[in-house]
């Protein structure tokens, strides 16, 4: 698999800030498989960071470290200025990082509109018994964030599907709906874990898109995977390649696509 050369259709022109997520020498191990080694890089805020690497090179499970579903065997993660060797996945989430998977996990049976409200759950504070009778200020906090999933429906343009099953709709919207249910946390990091695969040609414009509004308009920093090389080189702003659970490559996106490791690793020279 060749990198490709960059257009600047897409390429994005933010300004970038300080690091607001610093990865440090993170090992993980499974046993006696090693699936990390020694990885560190950093995130700046307001930028579009993308991990990329061959089949089995350890995207995943870095994403996994860094929102608590792992736990690293060696190293730490710092998330403005607080360093830990551990989270877990709910202290990650309060902290303002939101996470999509690979997989998708709705609830195919319930609307779009009931996805996206379900992102909303750590923002809600009434108890669960004002919340069921729909009284008072618990009335009122519901009101706010279904305004509030509106606006998410709107701009991810679903709105004709708002009350549909999740489990009616095309593959490519179901990823759609699952970015919307991320975004209604309000995510001050965004982790997305391969948010194209399976789409076809015009799927993938459209999420890029989407991709570079939610950073534009919401000034969202968002950590990428992605195996469409065109994708990544088109919208990122730096570019940190793994291979076999090693770092091999980190920096723009045309000095990336210039290293010779990272040629190697995907046209397969080395293996």
């Amino acid at each position: 698999m060749n990198v490709p050369q960059t257009s600047t259709e897409l390429a994005p022109t933010r300004a970038i800030g300080d690091v607001v997520l610093d990865v440090k020498n993170i090992s993980l191990r499974f046993g006696g498989v090693k699936a990390l080694s020694d990885i560190s890089f950093d995130v700046r805020e307001h930028e579009i960071r993308a991990i990329i690497g061959p089949n089995g090179a350890g995207k995943s499970s870095m994403l996994n470290c860094i929102n608590g579903v792992y736990t690293p065997s060696e190293g730490s993660i710092t998330f403005r200025g607080r360093t830990f060797s551990h989270m877990n996945s709910r202290q990650v989430a309060e902290m303002g990082v939101a996470r999509t998977f690979q997989n998708l996990a709705l609830f195919k049976g319930m609307s779009v509109l009931d996805n996206i409200m379900s992102g909303r759950n750590l923002k809600i504070k009434s108890n669960i018994l004002l919340q069921a009778l729909r009284i008072g200020p618990a009335e009122r906090e519901e009101i706010a964030h279904r305004e509030f999933v509106e606006h998410i429906i709107d701009f991810l343009e679903i709105q004709a599907h708002r009350k549909t099953p999740v489990g009616q709709l095309p593959y490519g919207l179901q990823k759609r709906v699952d970015l919307g249910r991320a975004l209604a946390m309000e995510p001050q990091v965004l982790l997305l874990d391969e948010p194209m695969a399976g789409m076809n040609v015009e799927e993938k414009q459209d999420m890029s898109r989407f991709i570079l509004d939610v950073n534009d308009e919401f000034g969202t920093t968002i950590v990428l995977i992605e195996h469409d090389m065109g994708v990544v080189m088109d919208i990122s702003d730096r570019v940190v390649v793994l291979d076999y659970g090693r770092k091999i490559g980190d920096g723009a996106p045309h000095e990336v696509r210039a290293n010779e490791d990272v040629i190697r690793a995907y046209l397969g020279a080395e293996h």
